[in-house]
């Protein structure tokens, strides 16, 4: 990704209350990669789930931010499987990897 970029990171801790998120999480990722500005996305979920969004702008997170189907997702997940969650949006300067 060339830089600068911008990153969501989503953490958050689910309740017991978990029918139809898995579900609905592969949806969003679906359509968020079908969103002007996107650039990527990783996830993990132990104790708590951590889902990271790549962006080329903060214009384009605000529009999926108000994306309708995503505005869906976002009341389900308060109303039912959300213990708690944060979202932070970071821009990305510089980044470097290793791969065997």
């Amino acid at each position: 990704m060339t830089q600068p970029y911008y990153a969501v990171i989503f953490t958050n801790t689910l309740t017991e209350k978990t029918e139809g998120y898995e579900k609905m999480a592969k949806q969003m990722e679906t359509l968020a990669r079908q969103q002007p500005g996107f650039l990527g996305f990783e996830s993990a979920r132990d104790t708590i789930g951590i889902s990271i969004s790549y962006w080329d702008s903060l214009k384009a997170i605000s529009n999926w931010k108000e994306d309708i189907e995503h505005k869906k997702a976002q009341h389900l997940g308060i109303t039912n499987w959300y213990k708690n969650y944060t979202l932070r949006i970071c821009k990305v300067e510089r980044e470097y990897s290793f791969e065997r």
